[in-house]
């Protein structure tokens, strides 16, 4: 099982930056697939992005290419997501995934791990 912690969260300004990342406790991220999800109050979750193991396959949400990039750390067996441009928009909780194996997918349903999210808040 793994167990999965954001950190990284925190309030900007608008078209400030934020790195969020996720680690596994316990075991590494070995042979699974990290996406990145949010929700915002009232609105259903929304995938942002995600990487598979090797890293060489990725996937982002429309709403954020451009802005935000999925990264892996191996040394500290992390996943980040870096957001730049921010905009009051972006508020919601954050919340990593994992799905073992090797497809990327947007879905939620795809992914049998979560971790608790973090906060972030965009101010105009």
């Amino acid at each position: 099982q793994v167990q999965l912690v954001e950190s990284g969260g925190g309030s900007v300004q608008a078209g400030g930056s934020l790195r969020l990342s996720c680690a596994a406790s316990g075991r590494t991220f070995s042979g699974y697939v990290i996406a990145w999800f949010r929700q915002a109050p009232g609105k259903e979750r929304e995938f942002l992005g995600a990487i598979s193991w090797s890293g060489g396959s990725k996937r982002y949400a429309d709403s954020v290419t451009g802005r935000f990039t999925i990264s892996r750390d191996y040394a500290k067996n992390t996943v980040n997501l870096q957001m730049n441009s921010l905009r009051p928009e972006d508020t919601a909780i954050y919340y990593c995934a994992a799905d073992r194996g090797y497809s990327v997918a947007t879905g939620s349903q795809s992914y049998d791990y979560w971790g608790h999210g973090t906060q972030v808040t965009v101010s105009s």
